[in-house]
């Protein structure tokens, strides 16, 4: 990807993805306009991320394990999710891993993000181009999610279950815990 030298770069960069991923990052064009520290603009860019990759955990059990949706939704509520975490819950709910290709989009913008929330100095460069990062790993994660599953997690996500009649509560509990998921008895 090429280097993001100023905020109207990281704009056009924000334009040109999917509709979907701009959808999902709705406030990010003002976060970068509004002359805020890119910091703010980054951790938005993660909390965005993190809300997708619920949702495509919370649409893969519903849809491909026929899970409980109520019982998913407050489950998925309570977890709590680590970088790796989530990279092994995905592989047990989808049967297969995120490709490297995907994980290595957001990777250096993960260390970039790490220094800001650790109180490092980073410099406005480094900030821009992670939130690119961010943008480029979204649009890869929800394409690999629909090339998957079926449904996108950035995008509207009504109906995306089909009629498949779920599994009871007490089943889909076995069915979470048995995926990996931490479910209290």
């Amino acid at each position: 990807m090429a280097t993001i030298p100023s905020y109207k770069a990281l704009l056009k960069c924000y334009e040109a993805k999917s509709e979907q991923v701009r959808g999902h990052f709705e406030h990010l064009p003002k976060l970068i306009n509004d002359s805020l520290p890119y910091e703010i603009a980054l951790a938005y860019s993660f909390l965005k991320i993190e809300q997708a990759q619920n949702r495509a955990l919370y649409g893969g059990i519903v849809k491909l394990h026929r899970c409980n949706s109520e019982f998913a939704q407050r489950l998925m509520n309570y977890q709590h999710l680590t970088r790796d975490g989530f990279r092994a819950l995905y592989k047990n709910v989808f049967g297969q891993g995120l490709k490297d290709s995907t994980i290595e989009k957001i990777g250096e913008a993960e260390k970039i993000r790490d220094k800001v929330i650790h109180g490092k100095d980073v410099n406005p460069n480094e900030l821009r181009q992670a939130i690119a990062d961010v943008l480029e790993y979204a649009d890869a994660f929800n394409s690999e999610v629909n090339d998957v599953a079926g449904f996108k997690p950035l995008g509207d996500m009504r109906g995306f279950k089909g009629r498949g009649e779920p599994l009871d509560k007490r089943t889909s509990k076995w069915l979470m815990r048995g995926l990996g998921f931490g479910v209290k008895a």
